[in-house]
């Protein structure tokens, strides 16, 4: 392998090929592919954010995280997901009853 900075590490490519030994959802190579494609993704993206914070100090910082956050968005939490999954249902109890889980899910902090 060449060395480039998005060429996982000996020792990655390694960790991957044991794990995915292991497991019995895909091919060993399908394994380490998927997670080589991810670490390479996120070191590609880190790099372009901290060229972003380096390349102007004032507004770097805040393009950086918007980056970040619109190409890694975070998980819905289960809550998000309560949530969304109660707005789908066409027909749940009676209507009090969607009000109170509702009311219920709001107030559990993410």
């Amino acid at each position: 392998m060449t060395d480039h900075p998005i060429t996982p590490p000996p020792e990655l490519m390694q960790q991957w090929d044991t794990e995915g030994r292991h497991q019995d959802y895909c091919t060993v190579t399908e394994y380490v592919a998927h997670h080589a494609a991810q670490w390479s993704a996120d070191q590609e993206l880190e790099a372009c954010c901290e060229w972003l914070i380096g390349w102007d100090t004032c507004e770097g910082e805040r393009l950086a995280s918007l980056l970040h956050k619109g190409r890694r968005p975070r998980p819905p939490s289960l809550k998000e997901q309560a949530l969304n999954a109660l707005d789908a249902v066409d027909s749940f109890g009676n209507e009090g009853d969607r009000d109170t889980i509702r009311r219920a899910l709001e107030q559990i902090d993410d």
